[in-house]
């Protein structure tokens, strides 16, 4: 049965960005360019944090954009990313309803895949990688 990542607790997530790090860190890089989730302030303390990441559309606007199929769509909802398909034309971007593909710096896109690397580093509990129905 496929996987996905989901949010178990938002409220706990503090805007640590570990998740974002691990992310990038699985792909070999360093910082948060390549990340394919991103947390986020709410402004300020009292109203905490998000994190921003493919939650895996079972039909992805994303994947109908894509020109030169490096967006695929996933079994379990979500998509794959082929990057060396990828010529930069942030069509998926545009298309993402939620704002969860980010533009890197070298001109590609980052997206979550939900390999779930991230869940282990979350602090807080925030994130979890659960089955789903295919």
């Amino acid at each position: 049965m496929p996987k996905r990542l989901v949010t178990v607790d938002l409220e706990k997530c503090v805007g640590c960005g570990l998740c974002v790090l691990a992310c990038s860190r699985k792909f070999g890089y360093a910082g948060n360019d390549y990340s394919g989730i991103l947390s986020v302030s709410l402004s300020g303390f009292e109203r905490g944090a998000t994190v921003i990441f493919c939650r895996g559309c079972e039909d992805p606007p994303c994947v109908q954009v894509c020109p030169t199929g490096a967006l695929k769509k996933r079994r379990g909802g979500g998509v794959i990313y082929k990057e060396d398909l990828c010529i930069g034309c942030k069509n998926c971007v545009q298309a993402c309803t939620i704002g969860a593909i980010f533009e890197r710096r070298d001109g590609k896109i980052a997206v979550c895949v939900h390999c779930g690397y991230c869940v282990d580093f979350c602090p807080h509990g925030v994130l979890a990688i659960k089955e789903v129905k295919a």
